[in-house]
């Protein structure tokens, strides 16, 4: 019999060449839907619970649950972006057509910069410092917006599998991880925790404060009290940083138009209620359900738009905090290894 031209090892060793190979070029593939594979996990993480419990407990088909649950999942998460996307569009060709107020905004706030702190081109500077950014942010947000279709019917197209083979899916998960049962019982409650706490708790976290600041402008007579509150809703996915971008501009406007008690009690309110409303929410929240830090959910956002657009701000923070947890599984996995071979030298 002739000898193999290739030994075991050899073979093993190719073949994991080719796996790593075949595996970078799926992925590079696949870049395109990073987006929707990432909105799937999470879409699947919330309604998992109901999933197995109209299955198991109800006695549902698994078809018709995956099919009701992404129907529930469209008019509870999807249509509300959908509705906000056309108010900002709308709002967007309402400014291109009449720009000329705009102008007049930041000519009144220079020349009450300029009385007031002796800056009168204290928006100017401020307008040339962020041109680039926000010019960035806006491409990344339109750009995104094109494929936002795709990848919202491709995360369908895979979350009512991973639904109705819940059990194969979750079994695999599991098999695959490089961590035993205990850690990975860890890993997807950790995994639970952070999702609920990021997407859940920081959707509520947004509304309340966009509603109070919509309140807030109501009552110090801001004029586009609704649509400030939308736009101060999305800037609640940045912890601190968002909502003083929409409420001290208009303070400032307030005060440059000489109403001077509206745009004081307007910086009270925002700084009084509308920033401490996020605190109070946001200790309720990760006290019950977890705790993502604020710096995390800020480089999360910094990292997440470039990536995924405007989902980036939800993103972002997600994927980076799973980044994290994986590492800290590492680390006890690593420090449990070093005491087991401590104690085995010792015996």
């Amino acid at each position: 019999m002739n000898n193999p031209v290739f030994s075991q090892k050899e073979r093993n060793i190719i073949i994991l060449i080719l796996v790593l190979a075949l595996g970078a070029i799926l992925l590079y593939a696949m870049r395109g839907i990073y987006g929707a594979i990432l909105g799937t996990m999470v879409m699947y993480t919330l309604f998992r619970r109901l999933n197995i419990f109209l299955i198991e407990r109800w006695h549902w088909p698994k078809a018709l649950s995956a099919v009701f649950l992404i129907i529930i999942s469209i008019f509870i998460i999807v249509l509300p972006f959908v509705g906000i996307g056309s108010m900002l569009l709308k709002k967007a060709i309402k400014l291109q057509q009449d720009p000329a107020w705009i102008t007049q905004m930041i000519d009144a706030i220079n020349k009450f910069a300029g009385d007031t702190f002796g800056k009168p081109d204290l928006l100017t500077e401020q307008v040339e410092k962020s041109a680039a950014f926000l010019g960035e942010l806006l491409t990344s947000v339109l750009g995104g917006a094109a494929n936002i279709f795709i990848e919202v019917t491709v995360m369908y197209f895979i979350l009512y599998f991973l639904f109705v083979n819940y059990r194969g899916f979750e079994q695999g998960i599991v098999h695959y991880l490089p961590f035993d049962k205990q850690q990975s019982a860890v890993f997807g409650q950790e995994l639970k925790n952070i999702t609920y706490s990021n997407v859940v708790g920081q959707t509520i976290i947004a509304i309340v404060q966009g509603g109070c600041l919509a309140i807030g402008f109501w009552i110090f007579g801001v004029r586009d009290a609704l649509f400030w509150g939308v736009i101060c809703a999305i800037l609640s996915f940045i912890p601190l940083l968002g909502p003083p971008l929409i409420f001290v501009p208009a303070a400032l406007i307030l005060l440059s138009q000489g109403q001077t008690w509206p745009g004081i009690g307007l910086l009270i309110w925002g700084f009084g209620l509308v920033i401490n409303i996020d605190n109070v929410l946001r200790f309720i929240i990760n006290k019950k359900v977890g705790d993502i830090h604020p710096l995390i959910t800020v480089v999360g956002v910094i990292i997440g738009l470039p990536l995924f657009g405007i989902m980036g701000l939800v993103y972002g923070p997600l994927l980076l905090a799973y980044f994290l947890i994986t590492v800290k599984i590492y680390r006890n996995n690593k420090r449990l290894s070093l005491r087991k071979a401590q104690l085995e030298e010792r015996q």
